[in-house]
């Protein structure tokens, strides 16, 4: 395992003898902390499996992961302010380290699933092959999309007190909405995967968001600062902090982040595209197609 591998599985177990020795710092930004340790040591065991990873490829892509991470998430965070199925509890009286806190500890969230997918991946768990489907339609397509936009609109739409049910609808509207945009952009997309018959990316996907989610609430259950759940279904059966039918929300969360993260790649490279001569951009839209 690469050297950075190493330092993450020493950030997780410094953090989680510093957090029972109620350091206070660190009991502050645990979540940020064990996460950056996890996401070092996920990446060093898919480098480690002769599998290119994140920071053994160009790192810089992973910079750009973690900073999208952040406004991706705000995003629902917004949508949280409306329907409030969870609040945080011991954050720090001061703004700087509010603002450093709740940055760092967004700023792990996609990297975490994309470690986690890879790593499950490049295990080899998913690799048998199914028989490819027939291409989707436009139609078809379309109206995954209708469905997804449906799904992200009725939250918010409705009184609060009936939303704050439906926060399950936003862990996969997003997904629909955006999945079919990036197939027609030629981008990374789940449908196209299942139309070839390649499952390896979504059933890893599917496990990640497992994964994560059960190491989210664990991990969160020991924080100074954490999170905790108010949504109005099933508070007196809780594992850690969630309640027990929200573990089923992480699985879809997972293919979510993937599939909007994707989707933000194809619009850049889409309009790195659109912003280039035209004989340059059609020669890579060839290129790419081949490819």
């Amino acid at each position: 395992m690469p050297w950075w591998g190493w330092v993450g599985l020493g950030v997780i177990l410094a953090a989680e003898f510093l957090v029972n020795l109620r350091v206070a710092w660190v009991s502050t930004f645990f979540t940020p902390i064990v996460w950056s340790g996890y996401i070092l040591l996920a990446d060093g065991l898919v480098t480690s499996l002769g599998t290119e990873s994140w920071l053994s490829g160009d790192a810089s892509q992973f910079l750009a992961l973690a900073l999208c991470s952040i406004p991706l998430w705000t995003l629902f965070e917004l949508y949280n302010l409306r329907l409030e199925n969870w609040t945080y509890v011991g954050i720090p009286d001061s703004n700087a380290q509010q603002i450093l806190g709740y940055a760092w500890a967004f700023a792990t969230i996609w990297p975490a699933i994309y470690e986690t997918a890879d790593l499950v991946e490049a295990l080899g768990f998913f690799e048998i092959p199914a028989a490819p489907c027939p291409p989707s339609k436009p139609g078809t397509r379309r109206l995954i999309a209708v469905a997804g936009f449906i799904l992200v609109a009725i939250p918010v739409t409705v009184p609060q007190a009936i939303g704050s049910y439906l926060f399950g609808a936003v862990w996969v509207g997003f997904a629909l909405l955006l999945d079919p945009i990036t197939y027609h952009w030629r981008g990374a997309s789940l449908l196209r995967d299942w139309e070839r018959g390649t499952r390896a990316r979504l059933y890893s996907l599917l496990a990640a968001g497992w994964i994560c989610g059960i190491l989210w609430e664990f991990w969160n259950y020991w924080a100074g600062a954490r999170w905790v759940y108010t949504f109005p279904m099933a508070q007196s059966w809780k594992i850690f902090e969630m309640p027990m039918p929200g573990y089923f929300g992480f699985p879809a969360f997972a293919v979510e982040c993937w599939v909007m993260y994707e989707f933000l790649r194809t619009l850049k490279r889409r309009l790195g595209d659109l912003g280039e001569p035209a004989a340059v951009s059609g020669r890579e839209r060839s290129s790419g197609e081949a490819s």
